[in-house]
């Protein structure tokens, strides 16, 4: 099997055949840059983010400094954003997650900004996402109490100049998709 040397973009491996490698699973997704190698790592460091570069080599089957370069490589471009720990909201007393739907009645970039500002500074947003249709945002939430949810719509986001409708939905049960790479 070809070891992938490097391109100029480092992201971007080509065999010494010059042809890129096909992910685990299927072929590497257009304009995606990544080799099946690329992919191997990703798969691991999906599984198991705390992995040393020894560990991380060996399951992928190449050596410990061609996996460093290429872990680093995958940082530097933004294909990793970042290593994190996956926390249950329930187990630090937090047991009430909702999706609140954000419309905004203005869509000015000043107004949109301070929206943004705004809502990142609220204790309990999990994540924030931006959509496109009748609603603006999608803010996913975990509080305490109903009374801490009733107060984080009504006391943050009612009350923001921007904001036009809110709507509250309860979330019974959070479940794993299956991700965003091919399966190994």
């Amino acid at each position: 099997m070809d070891e992938p040397t490097t391109t100029q973009d480092p992201r971007r491996r080509t065999s010494r055949s010059g042809v890129g490698g096909a992910a685990v699973g299927g072929a590497v997704p257009p304009g995606a840059g990544l080799d099946r190698t690329d992919l191997r790592l990703l798969a691991e460091l999906v599984e198991n983010g705390r992995l040393t570069n020894a560990a991380l080599a060996a399951r992928v089957g190449i050596a410990e400094s061609t996996c460093s370069q290429r872990v680093r490589a995958l940082r530097e471009s933004g294909v990793v954003r970042r290593f994190t720990a996956d926390v249950d909201p329930a187990a630090l007393g937090l047991g009430i997650q909702a999706v609140v739907k954000v419309r905004l009645a203005t869509h000015g970039r000043d107004h949109v900004l301070a929206f943004h500002a705004m809502v990142q500074q609220i204790p309990g947003v999990l994540t924030i996402f931006h959509v496109a249709g009748e609603d603006d945002y999608l803010l996913h939430v975990a509080v305490d109490s109903a009374a801490a949810l009733r107060d984080l719509v009504l006391e943050h986001l009612n009350v923001h100049p921007t904001v036009r409708h809110t709507e509250t939905q309860l979330v019974f049960e959070v479940l794993p998709g299956a991700g965003i790479l091919p399966p190994g």
